[in-house]
């Protein structure tokens, strides 16, 4: 079975946890796209992993876990991560691999990605990991792959700054590089896990363009960056948190202002720890946006959502959440193309009673609170998407399943 976890907001949504939860269940995780500028989190008993590269799976003892096609490597990053994994007892060596199509990230890209954002008209807020730089390069067929450290013709023609930062890593990962192609292959029989990275509003097409991130973020890159046909894709589980998050910039319809909700952006931030794995900025945050997030559904064919950080609402008396938008005196609860038209959208928002209880040792949907129940499937009916996993902390076992994704006809 080939079951695909992708975000289904601006990403920061929590697939980190939820990769590792489903991990158990598959043999191979692959990740399919991003590079070092994903940060994804793990909490496992009283330790705490981030990620950027490596797919979560890599937490559960025995799984394979891949570097798919479509991702762009920074082999420093890599090997720093690898490190990190080894000083904690995690033993690695044979259990990762890396697409011999996958592209690289080199030193120069960096200063080039922050210089070519500083020109823009209107700045993207990269993380400035030369990510951007490395996906344009491709584009203009001017990429390096890792096949690429193989091939005397294409070796020769780098500059020597390249190949005297590459030539150190071009033996340490050898034994790792696969034809993902061949591999997902011969796994036909197998379950195996995508895991996407970012979300699909930072999708290059479906996102909120050009404030998106240069992957392809959405369900179909599990194929392509997968090495699979899309009709071989079994189900999508789209990952979403109980309010919206974004970093950067770009538009944010439903996100807190102060002049309306006070200090409600600097509660929520703190209470859900949000600030970016990757680069430690604040989050930008708003009221559940329900108009992009069955956007997100209709867009991806999600057949599963997975909500998280509904534990942040526990002390709350009332919460609301976004079911349209106002946009040039019209109301609308479709999810508009341009940026203009988003950026001046105004969320027209629903209120819902609080709980004002812990739900963090919740383990069975029926030991919910009624109201967060009710909540719960409110974005059911709205979305017309059965919500069937829940998260209610950081923990492995904070987690309500009403049904498996692995056992799902």
């Amino acid at each position: 079975m080939n079951l695909v976890v992708i975000g289904a907001q601006w990403g920061d949504e929590g697939k980190g946890k939820i990769v590792d939860f489903l991990a158990e269940g598959a043999d191979i995780v692959l990740r399919y796209s991003g590079g070092a500028n994903a940060g994804h989190t793990v909490v496992i008993e009283d330790q705490t992993y981030k990620l950027h590269l490596i797919p979560s799976g890599v937490l559960t003892p025995e799984k394979r876990t891949v570097l798919g096609i479509g991702m762009v490597v920074d082999l420093e990053n890599l090997f720093e991560e690898l490190g990190m994994l080894e000083e904690r007892g995690v033993a690695w060596q044979g259990r990762v691999l890396l697409s011999d199509r996958a592209h690289l990230v080199l030193p120069r890209y960096r200063q080039m990605d922050k210089e070519r954002d500083a020109e823009r008209r209107f700045p993207l807020g990269t993380t400035g990991r030369g990510i951007g730089i490395s996906y344009a390069l491709k584009a203009y067929r001017e990429g390096i792959r890792v096949a690429d450290l193989y091939d005397p013709a294409v070796w020769r023609g780098l500059s020597a700054q390249d190949r005297e930062y590459l030539e150190p890593y071009r033996k340490r990962i050898e034994g790792m590089v696969v034809d993902v192609s061949r591999l997902m292959h011969e796994s036909r029989k197998s379950n195996v896990l995508f895991e996407g990275a970012q979300g699909t509003l930072l999708d290059l097409d479906h996102g909120t363009y050009p404030f998106v991130s240069s992957g392809i973020s959405c369900a179909a890159g599990a194929a392509i960056g997968g090495g699979i046909g899309p009709q071989q894709i079994d189900q999508v589980v789209g990952v979403f948190k109980a309010y919206s998050t974004r970093v950067g910039n770009g538009p944010f319809p439903s996100e807190f202002r102060k002049e309306r909700d006070g200090n409600l952006g600097d509660v929520i931030r703190e209470i859900g720890r949000e600030y970016g794995v990757t680069t430690g900025r604040p989050r930008r945050c708003g009221y559940l946006d329900l108009v992009s997030l069955r956007y997100a559904c209709r867009s991806n064919g999600i057949d599963t959502l997975c909500l998280t950080h509904l534990d942040v609402y526990d002390a709350m008396g009332e919460i609301q959440a976004c079911v349209a938008y106002r946009v040039g005196g019209e109301e609308t609860d479709e999810f508009p193309a341009t940026v203009s038209a988003l950026e001046g959208a105004q969320p027209v928002l629903r209120r819902f009673p609080g709980w004002q209880k812990p739900i963090t040792e919740c383990r069975r949907e029926s030991e919910l609170p009624a109201a967060a129940r009710d909540y719960v499937r409110f974005i059911e009916e709205y979305t017309q998407t059965p919500v069937e996993i829940t998260s209610v902390g950081y923990r492995r076992d904070q987690t309500i399943v009403r049904q498996d994704p692995w056992t799902r006809s």
